[in-house]
């Protein structure tokens, strides 16, 4: 009777560890790609001038401590994002092999250089161009991978 309430217990404890372990890291993984959503996708605009990307950084929160040097927004949906991860896997500059390379709308905002945070400028470049994106494989269930830029 005692080996198997002690099975029992193992049994259990196993059971608990292995769901916190695969919780943990889903949770982590998804604030990664909540992070690439906030920072990189807008698709209901088509582009933008200096203006926009003052806009645009500051209410994607990337301005309030300091102002982010550089950052690219994609003027695509979702759907077309992650269809690029259906391309011929290319080298990404740091050597992996799970980047890849599509047509997008973007908007590239760079700070001129002279702001402070939270009042950051930024010049705006605006073109329809072959981006490489890296593709990581976040959470175990999702069956798309989420899409990081890699510029």
């Amino acid at each position: 009777m005692a080996l198997q309430q002690t099975q029992v217990f193992l049994l259990f404890l196993l059971l608990t560890l292995l769901g916190l372990g695969l919780v943990q890291p889903s949770y982590g993984q998804d604030r990664m790609y909540q992070r690439f959503l906030r920072q990189h996708v807008d698709p209901d605009e088509t582009g933008g001038n200096d203006g926009y990307c003052n806009l645009m950084m500051q209410r994607r929160k990337m301005t309030s401590h300091q102002c982010k040097r550089f950052n690219t927004f994609i003027h695509e949906d979702l759907w077309n994002i992650r269809s690029i991860c259906s391309t011929a896997n290319i080298q990404c500059k740091n050597g992996q092999m799970n980047c890849h390379e599509g047509v997008v709308r973007v908007t590239d905002c760079r700070e001129t250089g002279s702001s402070r945070a939270p009042n950051c400028r930024y010049w705006a470049k605006t073109s329809t161009t072959n981006q490489h994106l890296k593709f990581d494989s976040f959470a175990p269930g999702y069956s798309q991978s989420k899409p990081k830029c890699s510029r």
